[in-house]
């Protein structure tokens, strides 16, 4: 009888064991099926109508494509961790696997392409200078000799500038686009160079109406494409289906629309939406 009783006890430990293995298989698995899987994506916390932080909400068109991608591979909205992505960081934040993707006004460039690999892009946009409203002075890049200009370290916006435009351009740079508004507004600077897709949401923010214009000289091509560590393919063929399936279902113009239609910014037909994307390598 005893024994009987110790092999039944015995069975029953096991088997108890046995469906606590299964239970912690199934949650580390828990994104094929459940939507349990969990995701880190970079992005921008200080750029309105792209990447734009206000409490715990994150809004702009940079997060809505992200969010899209997001859903295709099977992550939930409510899955996703936003990771601010400054400039300067998003090499390293990609490569220490601090985030898995990054949609954060990433320019895809030949010196990027040596650190990282892009999806996309999806957005194509274009260099511009951002001046207070009354500004006359300021048409271009061309003029810009002897100001005093305002960009991002780690951008590819300030050197362009400073190598093939204005030589005594006074440069000064800053760790986030919003304090070189702030530096704008304050008439510590003279004018703010990025994307005009960064400038125009600035420009139409509610705190900002009336007080700053975008130029509308563009002098460069930005394709915005999302990073991904070096080398990762499968990922990046995902992201490519998963963008080619948002442009071609229309949600691609909507969430443009939604997020930068009302900047009044115009961008070139024949590159946005997106009509083809990177071979992944």
């Amino acid at each position: 009888m005893r024994q009987r009783i110790i092999a039944a006890l015995g069975i029953s430990v096991m088997a108890a064991a046995g469906l606590t293995a299964c239970g912690d298989d199934a949650s580390d698995a828990g994104g094929s099926g459940g939507g349990g899987e969990k995701m880190t994506i970079g992005i921008k916390f200080d750029q309105p109508g792209l990447g734009l932080k206000e409490g715990s909400n994150y809004t702009g068109l940079d997060v809505d494509v992200a969010k899209y991608v997001a859903k295709e591979m099977g992550i939930d909205e409510g899955n996703i961790e936003w990771k601010e992505s400054p400039s300067a960081q998003r090499e390293s934040l990609l490569a220490n696997d601090q985030v898995k993707m990054i949609f954060a006004t990433y320019s895809i460039t030949d010196t990027r392409k040596e650190k990282v690999s892009f999806g996309g892009p999806y957005l194509t946009a274009g260099q511009d200078l951002l001046v207070k409203s009354d500004n006359t002075d300021i048409t271009g890049p061309e003029t810009l000799n002897g100001k005093k200009l305002c960009s991002v370290t780690g951008s590819t916006s300030a050197q362009k500038v400073a190598d093939k435009f204005a030589k005594t351009v006074q440069l000064q740079k800053y760790d986030t686009y919003s304090k070189c508004v702030e530096a704008l507004s304050s008439g510590a600077i003279d004018a703010v160079t990025t994307d005009n897709t960064i400038l125009a949401g600035f420009a139409a923010q509610e705190a900002n109406k009336g007080k700053f214009k975008v130029v509308g000289k563009t002098f460069s091509e930005e394709r915005y494409g999302v990073g991904l560590k070096k080398g990762d393919t499968e990922t990046c063929t995902k992201v490519n289906d998963a963008l080619k399936k948002m442009v071609d279902s229309g949600e691609w113009q909507k969430a443009f629309d939604k997020n930068l239609g009302t900047a009044g910014l115009t961008l070139d037909p024949a590159t946005n939406p997106p009509k083809t994307f990177d071979a992944c390598a």
